[in-house]
C-alpha cells in the first residue's frame, strides 16, 4: 500500500503517534528474560511486547537503525513482529541515508528490499539528482531532514542563503523545505523531518508545505512542547503530523510492567494530541 495513504487513513482515526523502537541492548533489563543470554533475542522480545501494547494507538513505528547495527537479526525479527501484530501500521526505518546516486541504489535495496520498510529518512544535502533513486520509490514515504530536533542543529541549518527571486536571505532549512515541497518528486510521497524542539520553525515549514506529512521527533525525553507542536504542525485538514516518541514510551517503566506502561504512555499521548486538535475544531 502507498505509505502516505496508509498513514493518512490512520490519522483519520485519530492516530498521530509514532513509537520509536530505539531499543538499546543494554537497556533491556536482563531480569525480564533471565534465561535469555542472547541480546538480540532480548531486544526482539522487548520490542514484540511493546508493539503488542501500543499497536492500537499508533500511525507508525520508527526504527533507528543505529541501535541495530550490531544486531541485524533483532532488526529483522522486530519488523516481523510489527507485520504480524500490527499489520496495518507502516514501518519507518530511520537511517538518514544519502550519498551519490549510484550508492543510493544500494540504500534502496537496504531499506526497502532487505529492510522491507514502508518509509525511511534521508539527508537532502547531495541534491535532487543524487536522491533520484529514492524519489522513484513512488509507494514509499521519503522523509528528508529539514530542521532536526538536536541541540546544535542551528549551526548549519539556520545559515542564511541567497535564493534567486528572493529579496532577502532565507535560512537554509527553509530553502530545503521549499525545494522538497515544490520541486522534488512527482508522486506526492516526499515528507519532512522537523523537530518539536523548534515550534516556530515548524510553523514556518508548514506555511511552505501545507499538504506535506511531517515527521516530528523531540517529544518526550528531548523536551518538545506538544501543544505548540500540534497547533502549528497540523495541515489545513487537521492531519499531516507524525509525532514520534521513543524513550518516553519504550522506557516508561524499567520493571516487569514495561509493556503495560508503554501502552498507557502511547494512549495518553494519542489522547493529548486529539484533545489539542479538538480545541482547534478538528474531530
Amino acid at each position: 500500500m502507498n505509505f502516505m495513504q496508509q498513514v493518512l487513513d490512520l490519522q483519520k482515526q485519530g492516530r498521530f503517534v509514532c513509537v520509536g523502537l530505539d531499543t538499546k541492548a543494554d537497556k533491556v533489563p536482563a531480569s525480564l528474560y533471565p534465561n535469555v543470554k542472547d541480546p538480540e533475542d532480548r531486544m526482539h522480545w522487548f520490542n514484540d511486547a511493546i508493539v503488542g501494547a501500543t499497536k492500537d494507538f499508533v500511525c507508525a513505528y520508527k526504527i533507528n537503525m543505529a541501535f541495530y547495527a550490531r544486531y541485524p537479526r533483532a532488526l529483522r525479527n522486530t519488523i516481523q513482529s510489527i507485520r504480524s501484530k500490527a499489520p496495518g501500521v507502516p514501518i519507518i526505518l530511520d537511517g538518514k541515508r544519502g550519498d551519490i546516486d549510484n550508492t543510493n541504489l544500494g540504500y534502496v535495496d537496504e531499506l526497502f528490499n532487505f529492510g522491507g520498510a514502508d518509509a525511511a529518512t534521508f539527508s537532502p544535502y547531495l541534491g535532487e539528482k543524487a536522491n533520484a533513486p529514492f524519489l522513484t520509490q513512488k509507494d514509499k514515504g521519503l522523509f528528508f531532514l529539514v530542521k532536526t530536533s538536536n541541540d546544535g542543529a542551528d549551526e548549519f541549518q539556520n545559515l542564511p542563503v541567497i535564493v534567486e527571486g528572493e529579496d532577502y536571505p532565507v535560512p537554509l532549512y527553509l530553502h530545503i523545505a521549499d525545494r522538497l515541497a515544490n520541486h522534488w518528486g512527482s508522486h506526492g510521497n516526499v515528507g519532512m523531518v522537523v523537530g518539536a524542539t523548534y515550534p516556530e520553525q515548524l510553523a514556518e515549514v508548514r506555511k511552505i508545505a501545507p499538504d506535506t506529512q511531517i515527521l516530528i521527533p523531540g517529544i518526550g525525553a528531548q523536551g518538545g512542547d506538544l501543544e505548540a507542536t500540534v497547533k502549528v504542525g497540523l495541515d489545513p485538514t487537521g492531519h499531516g503530523i507524525i509525532i514520534n516518541s521513543s524513550r518516553g514510551i519504550i522506557y516508561a517503566s524499567s520493571g516487569e510492567d514495561f509493556a503495560e506502561a508503554a501502552g498507557k504512555a502511547t494512549k495518553k499521548l494519542r489522547d493529548d494530541i486529539n484533545t489539542i486538535r479538538a480545541s482547534l475544531g478538528f474531530h
